[in-house]
């Protein structure tokens, strides 16, 4: 059985995939449309999530975090200009490096110094770190979930519960 963080990833990546699937349904100025919610659109909340999820794998690969923010900075336009298409593009490489990290890894326990420079220095392991890809991205598919209702539509399930009933 795969670690508990590296199972709760491949929620992350199912939900996320459940997510744009349903956007795909969705009139493209639903994605579009400005509302007042914690984004401007749903087209900006979907990038923000694979450019944090791009962000914190640099970080388990061995680049500081300020290293790391500054190259998920440089990726911010290519994702919110993506087409849905091309994000879930952008999702399954991203998983594809992820799940090669996962495999070289003799322990998700393994710790590393995160210097953080909004809360300062701690030790932290692979696993904390993969589950807080997860708890952000449940976050953020939380507020999509709300800017679709906003807008008059049914969005979709991607909780955690119904993950393991798709496999």
């Amino acid at each position: 059985m795969a670690h508990p963080a590296i199972e709760m990833y491949n929620y992350h990546v199912w939900a996320n995939r459940t997510m744009l699937d349903r956007l795909k349904e969705l009139p493209r100025d639903i994605y579009e449309k400005e509302i007042p919610s914690v984004f401007p659109s749903i087209s900006k909340v979907m990038p923000h999530i694979y450019i944090t999820d791009c962000c914190w794998f640099d970080i388990l690969s061995g680049k500081s975090m300020n290293e790391a923010m500054a190259a998920s900075r440089q990726l911010q336009e290519l994702a919110e200009t993506s087409s849905i298409e091309e994000l879930q593009s952008l999702f399954h490489e991203s998983s594809e490096k992820y799940q090669a990290f996962f495999s070289r890894q003799e322990s998700m326990d393994k710790t590393i110094v995160l210097d953080n420079p909004y809360a300062g220095i701690r030790d932290t392991s692979y696993s904390e770190i993969v589950l807080q890809v997860v708890n952000h991205g449940t976050y953020h598919r939380g507020n999509i979930t709300a800017m679709i209702r906003q807008q008059g539509l049914a969005s979709t399930m991607t909780e955690y519960g119904l993950y393991w009933y798709s496999k």
